[in-house]
């Protein structure tokens, strides 16, 4: 039997990594090839980070963002550190993964309806080189901005503990919630309430 998202979001952070990996590898019958991919993007981001980038501490709900610095798609730069006063979702996915193709319309729509109110979304693809072309075409259609792993250039979030993942961020830099599977109601329920008063449609 799977997890619920409102289940792992109440567990204690050092158990939440291990029910992740469950979820993404076992709970959604993920075919051998995503299992594959997923190795190989975790192992990618290993061999561009593990050396020399930025000490990545554990990310806790209720604890201030780690640093994240990037370059966008369209080349512009991100820091998260000069999103205070947005509620960010920084989220990760992968054009193999198949739960990610599944919510990146739900977080576009959200993002389209409320990015007028303060919302930001930052999606961090860990595709490989030989599928950036696809990701681009994907990416094209999302309202929100996205990036490559090996674009960022400040990273205090380390490596995603599986895809999709997305981190809730509110307006003071205080990280509010870590979802794995993002729902409309979901998202109504608690990163709407984050947003400044008046912003319910």
């Amino acid at each position: 039997m799977g997890f619920r998202d409102s289940t792992l979001r109440r567990q204690k952070p050092n158990m939440v990594a291990t029910h992740i990996s469950y979820v993404v590898f076992f709970g959604r019958r993920s075919s051998m090839r995503s299992l594959v991919f997923a190795f190989l993007a975790l192992t990618a981001w290993l061999l561009c980070f593990g050396e020399g980038g930025s000490v990545a501490a554990e990310v806790a709900v209720d604890h201030a963002a780690p640093s994240l610095i990037l370059t966008e798609l369209n080349g512009d730069a991100f820091d998260l550190s000069q999103q205070h006063g947005k509620v960010v979702l920084v989220t990760y996915w992968a054009t193999w993964c198949a739960p990610c193709k599944r919510e990146m319309p739900i977080l576009d729509s959200f993002y389209r309806r409320y990015r007028e109110r303060g919302l930001e979304v930052i999606g961090i693809s860990a595709d490989r080189p030989q599928d950036f072309a696809k990701m681009r075409k994907m990416s094209s259609a999302l309202a929100y901005p996205t990036a490559t792993l090996d674009q960022i250039s400040d990273n205090g979030f380390g490596p995603p503990e599986g895809f999709p993942l997305t981190y809730v961020v509110d307006r003071n830099g205080i990280v509010r919630d870590k979802f794995i599977d993002v729902r409309e109601q979901l998202l109504l329920d608690v990163v709407l309430p984050l947003l400044p008063q008046g912003s319910r449609q």
